[in-house]
């Protein structure tokens, strides 16, 4: 199981996690920030648990490459 967490409300929309990882995110189009796809919110933090582990290794790219460190990755 892959856990993503992504604090949207501190997003700066640079755009690196949609370059590394377009299956998790997105860009808004509305406010420029990123949108973590299939997301549940709760208290501002968006979290995605899938079972597919190859979504592991590029949120971990996105997670390194974010210059405000909003977003997490865990393997369980």
């Amino acid at each position: 199981m892959v856990i993503i967490t992504l604090q949207r409300q501190k997003c700066i929309g640079c755009n690196y996690c949609v370059e590394l990882a377009p299956e998790q995110f997105q860009m808004s189009k509305k406010d420029g920030k990123s949108v973590l796809l299939h997301a549940q919110d709760k208290k501002g933090f968006h979290t995605l648990k899938t079972p597919d582990a190859s979504a592991y290794q590029p949120s971990t790219e996105a997670a390194k490459a974010c210059p405000v460190n909003i977003i997490t990755t865990k393997l369980v």
